[in-house]
Order: C-alpha cells, then structure tokens, then sequence
C-alpha cells in the first residue's frame, strides 16, 4: 500500500493530541525564556540563571522511573491531564507573583520560583511517559511511523516557535502578561486533551510490587538490542557530539556574529530538524531503519567537526542546520523502534528509562562540553566531541547487528 503522509491526521483524536502537544510545547518553552529573562532582572548573576535547569531536572530525572510505573497502572489521559493541570496553575501562580510590581520577592526573594520550577519538573516527569503510552493507544500500529513522524514535527515546530514568540512578548507586554498569555496557551492545550476519547489501561501479563515493576522495566531495555543501541547512540551524540551550550563562545570568539548572529545559530538545528521531519513524512526512512540511523548520526558527527572548523557565519548555520536534520533522523526512527518494540502495558517504565537516557544526556553534555573545552581549547573539543560520535557509532556497529540490519515493520 502506497505512503499515505496525512494518514495519522485523519484521526480526529491524534489531530487533537497533536495540536495540544504543539501549544504545551510552544508554552513550556515560552515559560523558560520568561522566567530566565525574570531571574536575571532580578539578580543580575548567571549563576542563577544557570540553576534554572537544574531545579527543573533533578525532580525530572529522580521522578521519571516511578512516574513510567504510574503511566502503565493509571489511565494515560488521566495522567496527562492532572500534570498539564499542574503545570497551568504553577504558570498562574508565576503570573500572580509579578502582581504589585512583584512585590513578594522584596520578602522571600526569588525562592518562589524556583519552588515552582521544581513542581513543574515532576509534571514533567509524569506526563512524557503518558505522552509516549497514550499515542500508541490513539493510532493504530501500521500508522506508528507517520504518527511518530507528525509528533516529533510538531514538537521541533514548537522548540523553534517558543522561545522566539516568549522573547518577543516579554520585551512588548512584560514579565506579568507574558506569564497570562502562557496560562491561557496551556489551558487550551488542556481544553484539548481533555476531548480525546480515553482508553483502558492496556492488561498487564502479572502484576509486580513496585520496585520489581521498576526493575522489569530497565531490564527490558538493556535486553533489547535495537532499543538499547538506538538509546546508546542518542546518548552519546549529545553527550559528545553537541555543541550548542559551546554556541556564545563560536558566535563571539570565532564567528564574531554578535546576538543576532549567536539567535541564528540556536535556531539552525530546530529548522533543520522541522524540514527533515516534514520530508519524512512524505518518504519515511524506516525500510533499512537501523542502517538509516547509524549513517544519520554520523553525519551529525561529521557536521560538529565542519562546523568546529568553520569561520563564516552562513557555513556555520548551514551546517548546524544539517546537524539538526541528521538528528531529526535519529529521533525519529528511535522514537519509532520505542513504539513497535514495547509491549503495551510496558510502554511508560520504557519511556521513562529513555526519559532519564536522552534528558541527563542533554545535562551532562552540557558540563562535558565547557569542560573539554575548557581543558583542550574551543576548537578541539567540538572537533573530539565529533570524532568520538563517530566512533561510538563504529563500535555500535559491530556489536548491535540487531540495530544495524533493522527494518521497521509495523504490521508485525
């Protein structure tokens, strides 16, 4: 049967997740440029902008395992209505404390928000692995792929669009009514949510304690080839191979692009990975799936080494652009694999061990990288981040063949 590119969107119930999923996106990402913007208003001091991130992800990262647990015994609509709940009234509670002139943080400083960060940290936790297990139950599995395809899209369309529009309305209306206007983005996300049609939690083989269902869940992982090595080389792409909290140091040193030079190149990999995705819908790479990734996240490799040795600012964002649609490739065809080789009442523990995979990897790599820079010099750490990508791709070749000669076939 001939790719059909629109198939998931004739799903009234995956139209309504992934608009929601869209304005969420566009939402959380808006609240952290807001809140960053607020924080260093207040404090003049990037250390506490730095601990923005931080608060949010210990709660993500300690949460996500239990939360996975809680996604596959508790209704998955359920969950991720009671977290976008959460996180609309924290981002109401952000907009009250800028009332008279924010007032309160005269008396108990800035703690109040990052109170809120760290609620809204586990929110997160709890509602990405319902994300995963809830779009599994929308879709029927021959349209995984093109599901799968479409969410990540949107979610790249929403990374691009967030920052740029919370920018934006933060120098035109302020910190208050930019915060109004986020609560009012998540109210409909969750308007949305609430209207798809919920599902049964799907039936578990036997029923575990806690801490064995936990177990269960990281045992399955690590026991699964293509999952494992589709999760590894994810990992250690962006552990190694990232360069994006190394961007202001290229943008001012090598490039000398100044702020408008340093928006430029953050949003170049975004851009790139949306007009991957809208390419994949169309031509799907999931026929040699395995050999598709592990030649994606070379080039992405290749593209932090160009792009290390570059001096021009326009070859600079071509390449972080291309970097960007090599990684688009990667995402979504691990995301896929995820999808058709998790049973059903697996699918949150599954989740939430690539949660902790790919989202400490982001963390790391960020230390890693200023770290490698700061001992080998900015040049060189890219250019070893890059060759270290690619030979983690070599030795993920010769030991994962059940990666490497993977086809995706979702009529199995």
């Amino acid at each position: 049967m001939a790719n059909d590119p629109y198939v998931s969107l004739k799903n009234s119930d995956f139209r309504l997740f992934a608009m929601a999923r869209l304005l969420l996106t566009i939402a959380t990402q808006m609240q952290g440029v807001i809140v960053g913007w607020q924080i260093l208003e207040y404090t003049k001091d990037p250390f506490w902008f730095g601990m923005i991130g931080l608060t949010e992800a210990i709660p993500f990262i300690s949460t996500a395992l239990f939360a996975g647990h809680v996604a596959d015994i508790v209704p998955r609509k359920r969950i991720i209505v009671i977290s976008t709940s959460i996180m609309s009234v924290s981002t109401f509670i952000l907009f009250l404390l800028t009332l008279n002139n924010g007032a309160i943080f005269y008396q108990y400083g800035i703690w109040p928000i990052y109170a809120i960060i760290f609620f809204t940290g586990i929110a997160r936790a709890f509602i990405a692995p319902s994300f995963f297990a809830f779009l599994s139950q929308i879709v029927p599995r021959e349209t995984y792929p093109n599901a799968t395809t479409w969410n990540s899209t949107a979610w790249q369309i929403g990374a691009i669009t967030g920052p740029a529009i919370g920018g934006v309305l933060f120098g035109l209306i302020g910190v208050g009514k930019s915060y109004l206007t986020d609560f009012i983005l998540i109210l409909i996300s969750l308007i949305l949510f609430a209207f798809i049609k919920s599902r049964p939690i799907p039936e578990r083989v036997k029923k575990e304690p806690l801490f064995q269902s936990l177990s269960t869940g990281i045992k399955f992982v690590f026991s699964d080839q293509a999952i494992l090595g589709a999760l590894s080389l994810d990992l250690f792409a962006v552990l190694f191979g990232g360069a994006v909290a190394l961007l202001p140091l290229f943008s001012k040193l090598i490039l000398h692009a100044g702020p408008m030079g340093l928006g430029m190149l953050r949003a170049a990999p975004s851009i790139g990975a949306v007009i991957m995705g809208t390419f994949m819908i169309y031509r799907p790479p999931f026929r040699n799936a395995g050999r598709n990734m592990l030649l994606a996240v070379i080039g992405f490799g290749i593209c932090m080494i160009l792009f290390a040795l570059s001096t021009n600012l326009i070859l600079s964002v071509f390449l972080l652009a291309l970097s960007g649609a090599f990684d688009s490739v990667s995402v979504i065809i691990r995301a896929t694999i995820l999808q058709l080789r998790t049973p059903d009442e697996m699918r949150g523990r599954v989740s939430s061990v690539n949660n902790i995979f790919i989202g400490s990897s982001n963390e790391i790599g960020e230390f890693e990288s200023g770290a490698v820079a700061k001992l080998m010099g900015l040049v060189p750490s890219v250019i070893f981040g890059g060759s270290m990508t690619i030979l983690v791709v070599g030795f993920t070749y010769l030991r994962a063949k059940t990666l490497r000669t993977l086809h995706l076939d979702t009529k199995k």
